[in-house]
């Protein structure tokens, strides 16, 4: 699902990336661990096409991203992959279901097929009573779940997440954890997840360690 090929990045005279290769197979769940400051995060941006390694390539179902134009690349960047970050992002103004519904909008979908598919997303994470209600009026485990739920919402072949459970208290960060493999399981997800969550990345099939910009 995912070939990155010695993938290198560097800001000034900080090399931050040295030579990163990795692959990950669909419906894999698969972690990238290490210490903060080794990399982790530029390499998750970069798979996620967020950001443009100084050399190296990605390939996405076999597709070399960086060698797409820029209009392409935003194109499977929307359509192709889903991101769950720490901070949810959920923009204040919209409910749950406007919110999940954005990325579909981008893509051009039908707008009562985009809320469809979020009914129906925001139901299968319990959600169904929040359709309506605004982030501020949600607890932050009912805010990370609308955040996958938008992640989801135009069918991934990938989803992203950078430390998923890093903000929550130990109740809905077991309920995430869940959450996160419920969907491998039951839709053949594939999940790249940057954390430093030692009991996430031990229930994930695979750990991808790093320090200092290299894979150990």
């Amino acid at each position: 699902m995912i070939q990155a090929e010695n993938i290198t990045k560097s800001f000034g005279t900080l090399q931050v990336l040295k030579g990163i290769s990795l692959s990950v197979a669909g419906g894999e769940v698969v972690a990238i661990v290490g210490v903060s400051g080794a990399g982790k995060t530029t390499l998750l941006e970069i798979l996620g096409t967020l950001s443009r390694p100084d050399s190296g390539a990605v390939h996405l179902s076999g597709v070399d991203v960086f060698a797409l134009g820029r209009r392409e690349l935003a194109r499977l960047r929307n359509r192709k992959l889903g991101f769950v970050f720490q901070f949810h992002h959920l923009l204040p103004e919209f409910t749950a279901l406007e919110n999940v519904c954005i990325p579909a909008f981008i893509a051009g979908t039908d707008r009562r097929k985009a809320e469809q598919r979020g009914k129906e997303l925001l139901g299968y994470l319990g959600l169904a009573h929040r359709m309506q209600h605004k982030p501020a009026e949600m607890s932050g485990g009912e805010q990370q779940r609308v955040a996958i739920a938008r992640a989801m919402v135009n069918s991934p072949a990938v989803i992203l997440a950078d430390e998923p459970s890093g903000n929550l208290d130990s109740h809905n960060k077991q309920e995430l954890h869940a959450m996160l493999f419920r969907l491998r399981k039951e839709m053949g997800q594939t999940i790249l997840i940057v954390t430093h969550d030692g009991e996430l990345a031990d229930m994930c099939d695979r750990k991808i360690i790093m320090s200092d910009g290299k894979i150990c």
